[in-house]
């Protein structure tokens, strides 16, 4: 298996140090090597067969800028610049001649690793911006800063500064041995059933967090919280923290009522077909995948 989640991969030069260098950035935008990545609402451009993400020059996006601020600085991608901008959704989709718009979660599963990486960047920024038009504190208006990787209130008597948000989630495969606990919200396709998941909560360590989701989920008590790998999940903006714990007790009670239903499962039950296992582009079915073949140690 790849050593990397989908939508994760270090494929972006992310050139951290350029970002609050303006006169760089200014010169990466009118350089005929940049390239450009359009996100239509929520929605990344892709074409040809098989798909791909398609990259624009300056002069294709010339019409869809308001100001050189709008544009988004991701890095260097293929060793070449590469910038984010946002569409309005109240349009119509653009750029018709070079392909379509699609959603991100079915780019995952047929997008390139390095594809994937770069949509998940771009459409989690665009996103991002679209959130945060007025400062938080005095409600001034913000505008973008730093190549778009932060936004700076325009009142002169606040001046806050704030960056991109991600919100820390765990996501862990119980097991008992021979079984593993899965569980499934009502709101999921019939069937479907997953590992148990939460956001980490203020004051909290990610390991307590662990402990606590799954009790509070499924009223078993878990050890050796292992960690397994972490995947970008731009859904909008969570950083999901893989784990395997053992499980120290059996009886399952929903306690906070979050899923529909909660059970545990043999691997010769998963293989069976049934439950419906999670989409193949998420970290749970990672888990799920290694459990099966009998990994569930640390580490990818």
């Amino acid at each position: 298996m790849e050593n990397y989640n989908v939508f994760a991969g270090a494929f972006v030069d992310r050139l951290g140090e350029r970002r609050k260098d303006p006169e760089w950035i200014q010169r990466a935008i009118v350089s005929e090597d940049s390239r450009f990545v359009p996100v239509w609402g929520d929605k990344c451009l892709v074409g040809g067969d098989p798909l791909q993400v398609v990259l624009l020059t300056r002069a294709q996006i010339e019409n869809f800028l308001d100001a050189s601020e709008d544009l988004i600085f991701l890095g260097l991608f293929h060793d070449r610049p590469a910038f984010a901008f946002a569409v309005s959704a109240d349009s119509a989709a653009p750029f018709g001649e070079l392909g379509a718009f699609h959603d991100l979660r079915f780019l995952g599963s047929v997008l390139s690793p390095d594809g994937a990486n770069l949509m998940a960047h771009a459409r989690a920024l665009t996103i991002w911006h679209r959130s945060q038009l007025f400062c938080g504190t005095c409600g001034s208006s913000s505008r973008p800063d730093t190549g778009g990787n932060s936004r700076h209130c325009v009142n002169s008597e606040c001046m806050r500064i704030t960056f991109p948000r991600v919100d820390p989630a765990i996501i862990v495969l119980v097991s008992d041995g021979e079984r593993c606990l899965l569980g499934r919200q009502s709101a999921w396709p019939e069937g479907r059933y997953s590992t148990v998941a939460g956001f980490v909560e203020p004051g909290e360590s990610i390991e307590d967090a662990v402990r606590r989701e799954v009790f509070e989920e499924t009223n078993i008590r878990i050890d050796d919280v292992r960690y397994h790998s972490s995947q970008p999940w731009p859904f909008p903006s969570s950083l999901m923290l893989g784990f395997f714990a053992d499980a120290t007790s059996t009886e399952i009670v929903m306690n906070d009522g979050e899923l529909e239903d909660a059970a545990w499962f043999t691997r010769k039950e998963l293989r069976s077909g049934y439950p419906k296992l999670p989409f193949r582009i998420s970290i749970a079915r990672r888990l799920v995948d290694h459990w099966l073949d009998g990994s569930s140690a640390a580490g990818v």
